[in-house]
């Protein structure tokens, strides 16, 4: 059967894992990984993809790329044919490095952006090879000094706030939280998906959304961007998150909720602790 061809358009967001074949460690050498992020650097410059996030494992690598009008198949052929002819010029061998079919996720990326980069700045975590993010081999230090270098943590950290000090500060407190489980986030790219509603009628349906739970649930908009941590206000605020269309941009909803964006990115994650309240506002409005 013939393989499902990978679906390429201006913008589209991936989560690429490329592995080493057979599970082999083709990355353990700091040599290795720093030869690998040279190369990544190359075809960045090259073909004009922008790079959200990376971890270079010893086994695999992850990497958050958002391409333009090169295809994805494109770039990671030549970043792992050029890694693959130095890894065996090198080590005096020949044959696959890399497993043939690398992985790539099509992701939504604003709703999930700042998920994707701590789901990536995690492994080493996850994996027990650190305790904490900061790790030599992923992008989490460039975005820890604001380099932009390589990885675009500009556009990310905009993201949490147009502040720079308060977006940073964000992204510090966003990686503090320890979870049990992260998971990358896919979703189905459609004809319609790429053309997107406009701000104005995005804007009429986050409105709709808000005002039909205010007025069942008998609070008032003031109320609601209180900035209140009353149990029943906060979880009115995620039922509206969750509820919100797929386009409706983090800023958004966050300019009408009075929420910072990284409190939109943990819930749309599901990085939180649903309660029968919320359960029930997202089910009757649901019904309705």
């Amino acid at each position: 059967m013939a393989r499902k061809q990978r679906i390429h358009y201006h913008g589209a967001l991936y989560h690429v894992i490329a592995r080493g074949n057979n599970g082999e460690y083709i990355l353990d050498s700091d040599e290795d990984k720093k030869n690998y992020i040279e190369i990544l650097k190359r075809y960045k410059e090259r073909y004009q993809f922008e790079l959200y996030a990376y971890c270079i494992m010893d086994n695999h690598v992850h990497l958050l790329m958002e391409v333009g009008e090169t295809p994805l198949n494109k770039i990671m052929q030549g970043i792992q044919q050029v890694y693959t002819q130095r890894y065996n010029k090198k080590n005096k061998r020949t044959g696959h490095v890399f497993q043939q079919r690398y992985k790539a996720e099509v992701c939504k990326k604003d709703g999930y952006l700042l998920h994707l980069v701590k789901y990536i700045h995690f492994n080493p975590v996850k994996a027990g090879m650190t305790k904490t993010v900061e790790y030599k081999w992923n992008s989490h230090n460039n975005y820890v000094k604001c380099i932009n270098e390589i990885v675009n943590t500009e556009y990310v950290l905009k993201v949490i706030s147009s502040n720079k000090a308060v977006a940073l500060k964000g992204y510090k407190e966003y990686m503090k939280e320890k979870i049990e489980e992260i998971e990358p986030c896919e979703y189905e790219v459609t004809e319609a998906q790429r053309n997107t509603p406009n701000k104005k009628e995005t804007g009429k349906i986050l409105e709709d959304i808000i005002n039909k739970i205010l007025e069942k649930e008998k609070i008032t908009m003031k109320e609601l961007m209180s900035g209140s941590k009353l149990q029943k206000i906060s979880d009115i605020r995620k039922a509206v998150v969750i509820l919100a269309d797929a386009d409706i941009s983090n800023k958004e909803i966050s300019d009408k909720l009075n929420i910072s964006a990284s409190v939109i990115s943990r819930v749309k994650a599901k990085e939180f602790k649903k309660t029968d309240y919320l359960e029930r506002i997202i089910s009757e409005y649901c019904k309705a």
